[in-house]
């Protein structure tokens, strides 16, 4: 078994580490760089609080500022209508609804980057209400901290800089991020010939692929629900591999036995 751990959150410092170190069990984490070393908050995390911060009975108040901020910019970026995004993105998934799911896929990968960064800025601001420099420091482990937990042997990989799909950017863009990700794994003393990474959104294509076996990466883990077949060396399953989130285990010791064990 192998405990992995995206994102960089403090939680991870404070309640994670001490436990792995306790029991003697390494553990591998994945911080975003950015996030990490210039105070900012990724916009994965941004929706998800403006998402924690708007109430289900006002929840179409958000889409309709939404759906503003997307008649506002329609000229400048060539949009769509709301009425097509909310067609094509809104399905619902294992863990959100609908209408959850519509605002995180529009705004974490539907829209033009320079637009999705615009609106979830306004969002967070105005739901929210938080500087994100003070509120990255609150949400992310420090450059130190990261450090300390190499230091007592944790493994720290790759999870992008700008967190961002690496599928869906071109091939210069996905070896930038690529490649200041090792040079942070590197800063805080990690293993960079031995190096692995966590896809962000579990988002890869065969260029994703072909830049992590160019630069050295031995692994690669996926957002993909199954358990993980080490017997299979067939073409790129290494840089392939399923993992379990915690929704998929027994949160109760008396729990029934389920299909994963």
């Amino acid at each position: 078994m192998l405990l992995s751990f995206d994102d960089a959150y403090a939680d991870h410092f404070e309640y994670v580490f001490p436990i792995l170190e306790h029991e003697h069990i390494q553990g591998a984490f994945y911080p975003p760089v950015k996030a990490v070393t210039e105070h900012t908050v990724l916009d994965v995390n941004k929706i998800h609080f403006i998402l924690a911060s708007t109430p289900e009975d006002n929840f179409p108040v958000l889409l309709n500022e939404i759906k503003q901020l997307i008649l506002t910019n329609t000229d400048e970026f060539g949009l769509k209508s709301y009425d097509e995004y909310f067609k094509e993105l809104a399905v619902a998934n294992r863990f959100d609804p609908a209408e959850v799911i519509f605002v995180k896929r529009l705004l974490q990968v539907a829209l033009p980057e320079v637009l999705r960064k615009r609106m979830a800025d306004i969002l967070f601001e105005k739901i929210v209400g938080i500087e994100e420099s003070a509120f990255s420091r609150e949400l992310y482990m420090s450059v130190d901290q990261i450090k300390c937990m190499v230091d007592c042997g944790m493994h720290i990989g790759s999870h992008g800089y700008d967190h961002y799909w690496l599928g869906s950017l071109p091939r210069e863009k996905q070896e930038f991020e690529i490649k200041k990700s090792i040079e942070f794994i590197n800063e805080v003393g990690g293993d960079v010939d031995n190096w692995t990474i966590c896809y962000p959104y579990g988002d890869r294509n065969k260029e994703t692929i072909q830049l992590l076996k160019e630069n050295g990466c031995k692994l690669g883990m996926t957002t993909d629900v199954d358990l993980a077949d080490l017997t299979d060396h067939e073409g790129d399953a290494i840089f392939n591999l399923p993992r379990l989130d915690t929704n998929d285990l027994p949160k109760d010791a008396n729990a029934p036995v389920n299909q994963w064990y």
